[in-house]
């Protein structure tokens, strides 16, 4: 039988490594639009707390801050409820642990991504936008996003390539992902080899999907825009 039975198994693994990924994308571009704004805010506690995210996220080993997240944050929430007289033990749900950690890692790095497609488009585009009678959230949304989101999806794509294959650390946090799922596997036919090919493979069949879809999007965004000529 093909791959022992397991088939099934890896393909229910494989369906919560991509909602994971997708949840934490997610996460990851919402705090990613926060902290370039609030790096390029005139404000400077704002500034000082983006530079203190993105440093401190991105200096931590992945692996470290699921660890902190998932079992430390599991003390400090049940220290908080009991000091507030709840004394039944509360745990820290694997799937939501591994959403938070790997879109916070991600955040730090789509903040410098989205901070530096925020600085390419011309100011006089929001500048137009003002004299033309629009509020700062209409020039935001019809304005200054649509031409940010164009200079920002090369860095997305990385990102997300990249992000996708993190998703492999919260086998170490009991969720039975994909690659818990092929070690599950591989332990009971011992035929790491086998199974551990099969996961790559279902990584590599999701890279290339996004790859894809990623170069259909830049194209689509790319429509009406003035090519270069060498």
């Amino acid at each position: 039988m093909f791959l022992h039975g397991f088939l099934p198994s890896l393909l229910e693994g494989a369906a919560i490594t991509l909602s994971v990924a997708l949840a934490s994308l997610a996460l990851a571009m919402v705090l990613g639009l926060a902290g370039a704004m609030a790096k390029l805010s005139r404000w400077r506690w704002a500034r000082g707390l983006a530079y203190v995210y993105t440093t401190v996220i991105r200096g931590v080993p992945d692996l470290v801050l699921m660890l902190l997240i998932f079992f430390g944050g599991q003390v400090a929430v049940n220290h908080i409820a009991l000091s507030l007289g709840h004394e039944d033990y509360i745990d820290i749900d694997p799937y939501v642990a591994g959403v938070i950690t790997i879109g916070f890692i991600f955040g730090a790095y789509l903040t410098e991504a989205f901070r530096g497609a925020f600085l390419a488009v011309p100011p006089g585009q929001r500048e137009a936008g003002l004299a033309y009678g629009m509020s700062p959230w209409q020039v935001f949304v019809r304005v200054t996003f649509p031409q940010m989101f164009r200079h920002a999806l090369p860095g997305l794509s990385n990102n997300w390539l990249v992000l996708i294959k993190s998703t492999a650390i919260v086998s170490v946090i009991g969720l039975h992902d994909l690659m818990t799922r092929g070690s599950q596997a591989a332990g009971s036919t011992r035929e790491p080899f086998v199974f551990y090919s099969a996961v790559a493979l279902i990584y590599l069949a999701f890279t290339t999907v996004s790859e894809l879809v990623f170069d259909r999007l830049r194209k689509r965004l790319s429509v009406g825009q003035r090519q270069g000529k060498l």
